[in-house]
């Protein structure tokens, strides 16, 4: 026997078309590594108001309601229907639905609020979450009433000119101006509610072992949890062939298993189950939670069998060296900014990147939306994963870096597409990392956090220069001239001078007693070529780090240059700038649109050429 009946637990919505639910069964599940069959997307319209003063501290305080907004999309964005970019640090939402009282219990989901959310339902404060990147949520059951129609506030409070909170690339500017975009304030992501039973799974993490062959699970339970009798279930299977179909008892609310697979031994049958680029195998998996005979909850999951390490200087993919082809990925749209149009169009961002011919994206400055990376994952692209910087270096960003950052990780680590983290770009956030003994630190201590949350991944510790501890050393260089990069990364030139000789933008590449010898080096920034044609709004502001004035130039500057990249025997890999034009930014391959610049063929082709120090399965 069940002892919750989903089928009869499901949240309806009011039925004026205002408040009319999306379908869960025609909607993008907003969190694909942990799925239950019954949920509801609270996206739509919103009832929506600034106030730019700070009068209003809860609910009553509120009394008119000027504007409804389209959510997840965030005030500044046209799609919103708001398309305000001013400064406006408070932003007020609210909605009424109907719910069915149903058995167990209500969760309300965010997927992400920049930067401060608070919380009512019914007027009845839940709770708060701080960080505009990463996923919360709230058990709301208690604030249900007898009436059955729910009412959810949400106050953002998201200070336009506060430097020292993780923000990437929005400017604190009112205008856009050089490398910086619009901002996202608010609601970003997609708002929905889940029923769950009185003791449910609230968290699953995989860690594949590809040296033991075997899959690491952990789970862990959240609501009633009985001090004992609970079993999970895990049946993991690749299509219709069953690899795993377990029982384990739960102790302390929890279990962590390693799960052996049946190792073949010889590579051409292993490769049959390794995920990568040109082959993402998936492990499906289903996870039952039981008490006695009866089921408690049921999710379905992916894993997959996928090792990245470092090896003297390359970096290496299930045990073999692996050429990074990647593209640097700011994942802005010009209408709906840091959301997606649509989950085909982060569908579509990956398969254009593939169609490049590159292997793997550099996310720049943004915890993207995990619907980009189970495309990542399902499709087989690589991901570095970056924290958006906070720009000041003061306690407060310290403690708001480290805690949202462990919720990054703990909430993606699972994604097998993701291959590296990245704590720091260009150490922004840690201006005086050269003479500040305690800004060094700062960059240790999250490198060493990263290494400990997660020891499976490479971690850059402050990509572009001034490294003090990382795993690969990446290098920023925007030298659009190919002669000059293939004579400053030639092949007799020794590291240790490079390292003590060469200073693209003016800043060393490593400081005084940088540990490592032999480990992979990297051109992660470079390229940064502007073109946008003449006769567009704005041409003349066109921002690049070189510019060119028609298609056939960008398309030889562009071959020309990673012919010379990738047949530098130095490096272990490259990331071009950019993908896409991005606001006044016009140095992407592709325009705003997605649209090539000039054919997709003739950009795979550059991407792909010279030797690239590849093995077969990497090109």
């Amino acid at each position: 026997m069940r002892l919750l009946n989903l089928e009869n637990a499901e949240v309806e919505l009011a039925s004026s078309p205002a408040n009319k639910v999306l379908d869960s069964k025609t909607t993008a599940h907003p969190r694909p590594l942990l799925q239950r069959s019954h949920w509801q997307s609270l996206n739509g319209q919103w009832k929506f108001a600034f106030d730019d003063q700070g009068k209003c501290f809860r609910p009553g305080d509120f009394k008119q309601w000027f504007n409804h907004i389209e959510i997840p999309y965030a005030p500044e964005s046209t799609k919103s229907g708001i398309g305000d970019t001013g400064f406006h640090p408070n932003c007020w939402y609210e909605r009424e639905f109907q719910t069915d009282p149903g058995k167990g219990k209500l969760l309300l989901h965010f997927g992400a609020v920049d930067y401060r959310a608070r919380v009512w339902v019914n007027g009845e404060y839940i709770g708060e979450h701080e960080g505009g990147h990463t996923s919360f949520c709230f058990d709301i059951t208690h604030a249900l009433n007898d009436s059955g129609i729910t009412k959810v506030t949400v106050w953002a409070q998201d200070d336009p000119q506060d430097l020292a909170k993780p923000r990437g690339k929005q400017d604190w500017q009112l205008e856009a101006h050089s490398i910086w975009y619009p901002r996202t304030s608010g609601i970003w992501q997609t708002v929905w509610l889940e029923r769950v039973g009185a003791t449910y799974i609230d968290h699953i993490q995989w860690t594949p072992d590809f040296e033991r062959w075997e899959i690491g699970c952990y789970a862990a339970l959240a609501g009633d949890v009985p001090a004992s009798g609970l079993q999970i279930k895990v049946k993991l299977s690749v299509g219709h062939k069953v690899l795993v179909n377990d029982t384990y008892e739960v102790f302390n609310g929890e279990i962590g298993r390693r799960i052996s697979l049946s190792d073949p031994g010889i590579d051409d049958c292993r490769n049959e189950l390794l995920w990568s680029p040109e082959k993402p195998t998936l492990i499906d998996a289903e996870i039952q939670l039981w008490c006695k005979d009866q089921l408690l909850d049921e999710v379905k999951s992916y894993t997959a069998m996928r090792t990245v390490t470092i090896q003297r200087d390359r970096f290496m993919l299930n045990g073999r060296p692996y050429y990074l082809r990647l593209v640097l990925d700011q994942g802005y749209w010009p209408d709906t900014l840091m959301t997606a149009p649509s989950d085909e169009a982060l569908r579509r961002d990956v398969e254009l990147v593939k169609a490049m011919g590159f292997n793997g994206v550099r996310k720049h400055q943004k915890i993207e939306d995990p619907r980009f990376l189970y495309w990542a994952d399902v499709l087989g692209l690589l991901v570095w994963e970056e924290m958006p910087s906070a720009y000041r270096f003061t306690p407060k960003a310290v403690e708001r870096m480290a805690h949202e950052w462990t919720e990054v990780i703990k909430r993606d680590s699972s994604h097998p597409c993701i291959v590296a983290w990245v704590p720091f770009n260009e150490s922004w956030g840690v201006p005086n990392l050269v003479e500040t003994a305690a800004h060094r630190n700062y960059v240790l201590a999250m490198y060493h956090l990263t290494k400990t949350l997660d020891p499976t991944r490479p971690v850059i510790g402050n990509d572009g220069w001034e490294s003090i501890d990382t795993d690969i050393l990446a290098i920023h260089d925007y030298e659009t001239n190919p002669q000059r990069l293939a004579h400053r990364y030639r092949a007799d030139v020794q590291l240790s001078d490079l390292l003590s000789r060469s200073r693209p933008g003016g800043r060393i590449l490593t400081l005084d007693n940088y540990p490592h010898q032999g480990q992979p080096v990297m051109l992660t920034e470079f390229g940064g070529i502007a073109y946008a044609p003449t006769d567009t709004p704005d041409a003349d502001k066109a921002w690049g780090y070189e510019r060119c004035f028609n298609i056939s130039e960008l398309e030889m500057k562009y071959a020309q240059l990673l012919e010379t990249i990738n047949n530098t025997e130095l490096f272990s890999g490259f990331c071009y700038t950019q993908l896409t034009d991005t606001f006044q930014e016009a140095n992407g391959l592709l325009y705003a649109d997605r649209t090539p610049k000039f054919p997709i063929e003739a950009i795979r082709a550059a991407t792909l050429s010279g030797q690239g120090l590849c093995t077969p399965t990497s090109c």
